[in-house]
């Protein structure tokens, strides 16, 4: 198997979880219709959807080193200096969950940025429906341009009045990934939190380092929460990665659910499991209360 088509921990993940039943599932021409991702398979019909009443929202463009990045926005409206969170998608581009996630955080009272940092590769991800297209894609974005894509995205975040001194990052499987290599890049980063973001990093060489080797780099605690039965992140890998942050003396904790599998947050997925949803969502909101991120 070539370096682009590699099934990275995220992909396996994702791809190994039980069905539900055909009457659960919107039909393709609905869920296309309705924003979500193709290339993930079926979109539950009972997805989570939270409106902007009460919020700004919205696409916005970010300048970045080579031109300007698609962003997805929500924020509180009225409310001036909100704390910053950046939203790190999956593969799959910046679908309607990513977008809803991001005002579900508006509604904590963050200025929530979603970057379509794979921009650049010149076709809506959210429209290709074959994984074999889809990754050669997105395993070809270098960790380099990653970061300084996130960087851009916190500039533009503090010159539309967001308090990057209160800043955070959430991510979701790749976007979980994002999130630990965030944390070992950025000082002004003040806690992050990784869901099922794979420790360790199919051989790729425009990514350096993986999350583990860049244990003792980490500059702001991470909250990682896992699913004890992901196909494609074994617990052992998670120990480790727990491992190699305690020897180095950085500030992580970590929540493994039981029976969980890859996924378990994505309500549009065959994947999602709600109880653990809902208490990975309240680990969240404490965790950034704890290091200041939200009040």
């Amino acid at each position: 198997m070539s370096a682009d088509l590699q099934l990275t921990a995220d992909v396996i993940g994702l791809t190994h979880t039980p069905p539900l039943s055909r009457r659960s599932f919107m039909t393709a021409t609905a869920a296309a219709a309705a924003g979500y991702t193709l290339a993930a398979g079926p979109v539950r019909a009972d997805v989570i959807k939270t409106d902007t009443t009460g919020l700004d929202a919205g696409d916005a463009r970010v300048k970045v080193a080579d031109g300007e990045m698609p962003v997805y926005f929500a924020r509180p409206a009225g409310v001036k200096n909100p704390p910053v969170v950046l939203v790190a998608m999956e593969i799959f581009g910046l679908h309607e969950y990513i977008k809803d996630v991001t005002r579900r955080l508006a509604r904590l009272g963050a200025f929530a940025i979603a970057p379509d940092y794979y921009f650049r590769k010149g076709t809506d991800l959210t429209k290709i429906s074959e994984m074999s297209q889809l990754l050669p894609l997105v395993n070809s974005k270098p960790d380099a341009e990653l970061l300084s894509d996130l960087d851009s995205t916190v500039a533009w975040a503090k010159s539309q009045g967001g308090d990057t001194g209160r800043l955070g990052i959430v991510g979701f499987c790749r976007g979980g990934r994002t999130v630990w290599e965030y944390a070992a890049h950025s000082s002004d980063l003040k806690a992050g939190v990784a869901f099922y973001g794979p420790p360790v990093d199919a051989p790729n060489p425009l990514w350096p380092k993986s999350p583990t080797q860049l244990a003792p780099d980490m500059k702001a605690p991470v909250l990682g929460l896992y699913g004890e039965a992901d196909q494609g992140i074994p617990v052992a890998q998670v120990e480790a990665l727990k491992a190699a942050l305690a020897a180095a003396h950085k500030t992580a904790e970590f929540k493994l659910y039981p029976g969980a599998p890859h996924g378990f947050h994505a309500d549009y997925r065959a994947s999602y499991r709600k109880e653990a949803a809902e208490d990975a969502w309240a680990q969240l909101q404490a965790w950034f209360k704890k290091y200041h991120v939200l009040g």
